[in-house]
């Protein structure tokens, strides 16, 4: 009986069929992904097999998953595509010396929750950057983002100051002066570095994401007083706050 039962086990094994759903229901599992629709499935398990091997999503399917496949674009895919991108970006810049391909690759880094990889890769493009005040401000506001991410407050607000002065036109800097001076209490001076974004072209969506992401990640004092200042700012624009100002500890 027993050889009967090894026997039976033994070719479930290798059945093909069986090997195959089993390697699906495995790679469905590491990226976090339930059921998926027999419409879209396989698509978004091509996909999945592609990343599996290191191989790069098209940008084309991005877009795709982003919206027609968003039930399937959840955070570890989300990871795992600005890994592969940002790896690729920090390739190309230490094959090409291209400093943009940094700038590029420190922004995939940030969004694969590994800002230390941003930091290191600004550093050393930075280092080796002509001073041209667009390619240096670029790189010092994408460092100060992921300084920023790493809670590096200090060194975040000095390299915004830092890039601000080098492209004074450019609101990116004044976006990053405005997340972190909000994220340090001073609400005002962000305030105001805010609406320089605004009149430079930062759009009110861009802003307002940031913010929400503030409320996110601030502990419950920080969050409260910040709930309070923004709905007394513009209590129609931030009526989203009252979410947040609600659920002290989420």
């Amino acid at each position: 009986m027993d050889a009967e039962i090894r026997a039976y086990f033994d070719a479930q094994a290798s059945d093909p069929a069986r090997r195959r759903r089993q390697e699906a229901k495995d790679l469905r599992t590491r990226y976090s992904l339930g059921f998926v629709d027999s419409d879209i499935y396989p698509r978004v398990m091509r996909l999945l097999r592609q990343m599996d091997i290191g191989q790069r999503l098209s940008a084309e399917d991005v877009v795709w998953l982003s919206t027609q496949g968003e039930e399937c674009w959840t955070p570890e895919i989300r990871i795992a595509h600005h890994r592969l991108e940002a790896m690729a970006l920090t390739d190309d810049w230490r094959r090409t010396g291209d400093p943009w391909a940094a700038v590029t690759a420190s922004g995939h880094w940030r969004k694969a929750d590994d800002a230390k990889e941003a930091v290191t890769v600004t550093e050393a493009a930075l280092a080796a950057t002509p001073q041209a005040p667009k390619l240096c401000s670029a790189l010092k506001t994408t460092r100060g983002g992921a300084m920023r991410d790493l809670g590096r407050l200090s060194e975040a607000r000095g390299l915004g100051q830092e890039a601000q002065l080098l492209t004074p036109k450019d609101f990116r800097p004044c976006t990053l002066l405005g997340a972190v001076h909000m994220e340090l209490g001073e609400f005002s001076t962000g305030q105001e570095w805010y609406e320089k974004a605004e009149k430079l072209g930062a759009k009110n969506h861009s802003i307002d994401q940031d913010l929400r992401g503030i409320l996110a990640r601030a502990v419950p004092d920080l969050r409260a007083k910040l709930c309070a200042y923004l709905l007394l700012q513009d209590e129609h624009r931030f009526a989203w706050v009252h979410e947040f100002a609600r659920s002290p500890t989420k």
